[in-house]
């Protein structure tokens, strides 16, 4: 099930794209997610707040809205971030 699916729109998906096409970015937002275990992605809370971390290092707003559409996908796709394969599974959902 694809981020689209959830409600959350295409629009900020390519502008989160765009700013990450930056290496400032890109290093502040993976220094951000440093030590990020499948069991952080699994906590509203823990994912919540690393939401608004990266929207503030790129300078995105996201509204309530959005932020719960993309919480619940987050949470939903159950990404343990040492697995090459979710993250192969996860790198063609945004191509």
């Amino acid at each position: 099930m694809g981020y689209q699916e959830y409600g959350i729109p295409k629009a900020l998906v390519e502008r989160v794209k765009k700013k990450l096409q930056n290496d400032v970015y890109l290093e502040r937002v993976k220094k951000a997610l440093e030590g990020v275990t499948k069991k952080d992605l699994q906590s509203r809370t823990k994912v919540k707040a690393l939401l608004q971390k990266a929207s503030k290092i790129l300078g995105i707003k996201v509204d309530t809205v959005i932020s719960n559409k993309i919480i619940k996908f987050v949470i939903d796709q159950k990404i343990d971030p040492n697995n090459t394969f979710h993250m192969i599974k996860l790198w063609g959902m945004f191509r």
